[in-house]
């Protein structure tokens, strides 16, 4: 059995940035107390939400540097490293061991994408350059690019690819890869809205977008359902869904760093191509989070 990398939620945090669009360390500093201070098991830092896409290379690892620091091995940090270029994912992923990362999450290559067998050399060829533990990231909305079960039971064969980030929405894919894989690898949700049922078939938790605003409750609900108390975790997943739908009523992170300021964090703003709210789904996102008791 390989080792776990967390069990419970880790927040996919989002980059704050300044007025001049330049990185808001002072805000990230002040988020990532929040999140300990709450309860969250692990930092996801320079995924998805957090915008990594739109960071420069030197931009990405000083976020991830400054975050490892930050943290000062009080939970694990794990970093975003994937690439649509397999030679820039590897060199990304290098540097990110340099300075301190405690796992790596590797998101499938896009646009360009490539096959099964594709995907097989990719990550055995990030598995052979770092010494870290790897998440593989699977969200074929965001690449055009799944990860079929029988390619991820093969790649879980390797010593350090550890885990998997199933953001499919495909529950039945879950099922199977859980079947295929067995101790092999760890599961994690990558759905807000699909938490429990992926626990249910031996997930460890989830890398969360709703944990940004509401840590402890994402915390306490994964360790409700670990600990046997399943009718509470099951009402706390119900419960938090129309929070869910407010934080993805548009393209992430779009509103959950508009969230974010309305709670007074200084998410600030996005990088383009991402824009501010409509307002309709503003209001939308404001009515969850005063109905769910995060602003009045």
């Amino acid at each position: 059995m390989k080792k776990t990398i967390f069990t419970g939620s880790g927040v996919a945090i989002v980059t704050p940035f300044n007025e001049d669009g330049s990185v808001n360390y002072d805000a990230l500093g002040n988020m990532l107390e929040f999140q300990i201070e709450n309860g969250t098991d692990a930092v996801i830092i320079c995924g998805t939400t957090g915008e990594a896409s739109t960071l420069t290379d030197d931009e990405q690892i000083s976020v991830i540097e400054y975050t490892v620091n930050k943290v000062n091995k009080r939970i694990p940090v794990i970093a975003g490293a994937g690439s649509n270029d397999s030679a820039h994912g590897l060199k990304l992923c290098k540097r990110c061991e340099e300075v301190g990362a405690d796992g790596l999450l590797i998101v499938t290559p896009y646009y360009n994408k490539t096959t099964q067998k594709g995907l097989i050399k990719y990550y055995s060829d990030i598995s052979n350059t770092v010494n870290l533990p790897i998440i593989m990231y699977n969200i074929a909305g965001r690449t055009g690019l799944n990860i079929a079960p029988k390619t991820v039971a093969e790649l879980s064969n390797l010593d350090n690819i550890v885990a998997i980030k199933e953001a499919s929405g495909n529950i039945s894919q879950v099922a199977e890869i859980a079947h295929l894989c067995g101790d092999r690898l760890d599961i994690y949700s990558g759905n807000d809205d699909q938490v429990l049922p992926l626990l249910s078939l031996g997930g460890k938790g989830v890398i969360s977008v709703l944990a940004n605003v509401a840590p402890k409750y994402m915390h306490d609900m994964v360790m409700k359902y670990l600990n046997g108390d399943t009718a509470e975790a099951t009402k706390m997943q119900l419960d938090c869904l129309d929070l869910v739908h407010g934080l993805f009523c548009e393209v992430n992170p779009i509103p959950v760093k508009a969230a974010l300021n309305l709670m007074g964090m200084q998410a600030g703003g996005y990088r383009p191509p991402l824009v501010e709210m409509e307002q309709a789904d503003l209001d939308m996102l404001e009515k969850s989070m005063r109905d769910f008791g995060l602003i009045k």
